[in-house]
């Protein structure tokens, strides 16, 4: 979750009547401009990254390749094109930017885009692939399916729309299956664990090595309202919450054949999901068994989740994982060790990791493909319930 950025994208669209096409010819290729391919990954991991910006006076790249580090300035050739060649980095999938006299934009050669629930932190991807697959990366393995579902909110009285990944098979399957509630970040929304998390790309590869155990998992939208509603903060918190145990989980226990006993029930979340994931996961201990934490914690657990600590032993007692994991140069460490250290001081049973990272898409895969295996037994027979 990259820096956030005002994207200005100008699009031009021309209408022509089937006569007037019929009329006309395409230009000879000759005199045509050549097509600008950006970005182009080499052989060698180095990347070329390319504009045409004739009026132009000063252009550069960013990206996540080189978080902190200055923008690459680019070289204007005679025909108006900016371009630069930098690298090489390690496979991976990276957010981008240029900026064109100033203005931050999108790459207009590039249709892959990181999209937000708001009009804010929209970048371009780029992907640099490696010799063996990734977490990631599709394979040749069954798959599961991503549904795209809406249910009737009584709580905030509007229309929700969710992403629900049903696993390879489950449409032959009549056990209840175990669920896992997956939480995004800021300005996010319900469709990012797909699109930019992967989610079901690294669950079916998993459950393709057996070492997950089938699963449905629901994604939400993380907030209960628009971004352009006003809404206070701790309404939109406050409601989430609310409809998820009012409106969501019922309504995933009755359109999926999921669990509806506690100990196949989890919650994870990323950054203000991860947030989100401790204040209603830890609280809710009768409905949630297993919690995982993306880069997140809190400045003052011990004042915030003062009840949680008052009842330590309790929360033991119900907790069957508490998982927590940040990056090493993720802005959300320093929350993320005092949560450790509040769990710590109190005795309360969890597991909390640093890796090399910041605070990316790049190290939250890979801590939900860490996460995953650990949820349930995947040689344990599927629940009835």
């Amino acid at each position: 979750m990259m820096h956030v950025r005002t994207v200005f994208v100008v699009a031009a669209v021309g209408l022509m009547g089937q006569g007037a096409s019929a009329q006309q010819s395409p230009a000879p290729a000759a005199s045509r401009p050549a097509a600008i391919r950006s970005p182009e990954v080499h052989a060698d991991h180095r990347v070329t990254f390319r504009i045409a910006a004739p009026k132009a006076s000063e252009v550069s790249v960013s990206g996540e390749f080189e978080v902190g580090a200055p923008p690459h300035a680019m070289q204007k050739d005679a025909q108006g094109v900016w371009s630069v060649t930098i690298g090489p980095f390690p496979p991976e999938l990276y957010e981008y930017d240029f900026k064109v006299d100033g203005v931050q934009m999108l790459d207009p050669r590039n249709p892959a885009i990181k999209y937000n629930r708001g009009p804010a932190a929209i970048s371009s991807l780029l992907d640099i692939p490696a010799s063996a697959p990734r977490v990631f990366d599709m394979r040749p393995v069954p798959h599961g399916k991503v549904d795209i579902r809406y249910y009737d909110s009584k709580t905030t009285g509007l229309t929700r729309r969710i992403h629900v990944y049903t696993p390879p098979g489950y449409e032959k399957m009549s056990a209840r299956l175990p669920v896992l509630y997956l939480l995004h970040g800021a300005d996010g929304e319900d469709s990012v664990w797909t699109s930019l998390g992967r989610m079901n790309v690294i669950l079916d590869n998993l459950m393709a090595e057996r070492k997950v155990q089938p699963m449905v998992v629901v994604m939400p939208n993380g907030y209960a309202y628009g971004w352009d509603s006003g809404m206070a903060a701790d309404r939109q918190q406050a409601d989430f919450e609310k409809d998820m145990f009012a409106d969501l989980i019922p309504w995933v226990q009755a359109n999926y054949r999921v669990a509806t006993d506690r100990k196949q029930r989890a919650l994870a979340g990323l950054s203000r999901g991860g947030g989100q994931t401790l204040t209603v996961g830890l609280r809710h201990l009768d409905a949630f068994s297993r919690i995982g934490v993306f880069s997140a914690g809190n400045n003052n657990p011990a004042e915030t989740f003062k009840d949680v600590s008052a009842n330590a032993a309790k929360v033991n007692g119900q907790l069957d994982l508490l998982w927590m994991a940040a990056g090493n140069d993720d802005f959300a460490l320093p929350g993320a060790k005092r949560f450790d250290e509040f769990l710590s001081a109190n005795k309360i049973t969890h597991s909390f990791k640093t890796t090399p990272g910041e605070h990316t898409w790049i190290i939250w895969r890979q801590y939900l493909n860490d996460f995953a295996p650990l949820l349930w037994d995947a040689k344990r027979e599927v629940g009835s319930r």
